[in-house]
Order: C-alpha cells, then structure tokens, then sequence
C-alpha cells in the first residue's frame, strides 16, 4: 500500500525519480513497468501494472454517456517503464495535461500514485479544508 507524499523536481527533459521508499516494491510488483494516466482531478495518476488492469477495467465499464470522460483517462494513458535510476520520463502530452512543470508533488494513495504540480497541490489542499467536512464523511469513524 503507497503511502505519504515526496516533493520531486522534474528535470529538463521530464524525468522524475521515483523516491527510494518505494523502488523496490514497484520492481517486485511488477518489474518497473508502471501506466501514466489523466485523472479527473487534474493531476496525473501512476499506477503499477497489475493495479492499472483493474482500475482500467472499471473504467471501460463507464456507459456511453462517459465516453469523453473515458477517452480522458484511457486514451492518453502510456506505458511508462522504471529506468535502473528509479526515474520515469513524463511524456510532453501528459506533462501539459498535468501542467506538470518542475515541482511536483508525488502522493502515495494506496494502489496508485498522484503526482501534482506542488502550487496546484497547496491551492487544492487550502480550498478542500476551507470546505470542512464533506456529508459523505459526517459519520465516519475508526
């Protein structure tokens, strides 16, 4: 389970260093071979091969009615594979997408990484403590 945040730079030519906490899992997970993907948030999304087949199956299940919405996340979607540094190249079209620049933020949120261009990440941040407590966590409790 990927957990916690890294604050990352990108360097010239799109490459982010995957931090050391979670090189070896990813190589004994699924050998380095990671999918990038568009979020609906805004940022990108890194999955681990075997935890990309599962979330891309549910998304093919979306109704016609979600066909952009599909296209979004399925149809930008590339291969991405560890290089023997740790680093991933973020291909141009999924850096724009992401408006990832230099500073990035990469989150571990369970199966899957976010990464977030750091200023973006803050703004997001500050507006959903603003908004407090959603309804749909009012009676949440562990």
């Amino acid at each position: 389970m990927f957990q916690g945040s890294a604050s990352l730079v990108m360097d010239a030519k799109g490459r982010l260093t995957v931090p050391a906490r979670h090189r070896d899992d990813l190589m004994e997970l699924c050998g380095g071979r990671l999918k990038l993907a568009r979020s609906l948030d805004g940022c990108l999304q890194l999955f681990p091969m075997p935890a990309w087949d599962a979330y891309s199956a549910k998304v093919a299940e979306w109704p016609m009615s979600a066909a952009q919405l599909k296209r979004i996340v399925l149809g930008h979607a590339a291969d991405i594979d560890m290089d023997g540094n740790g680093r991933i190249l973020v291909p141009p079209p999924l850096r724009a997408a992401g408006g990832l620049v230099k500073d990035v933020m990469m989150l571990g949120m369970g199966k899957f990484f976010e990464l977030w261009d750091a200023e973006q990440l803050a703004i997001k941040d500050k507006e959903a403590l603003a908004a407090g407590i959603p309804e749909s966590l009012a009676n949440f409790t562990f």
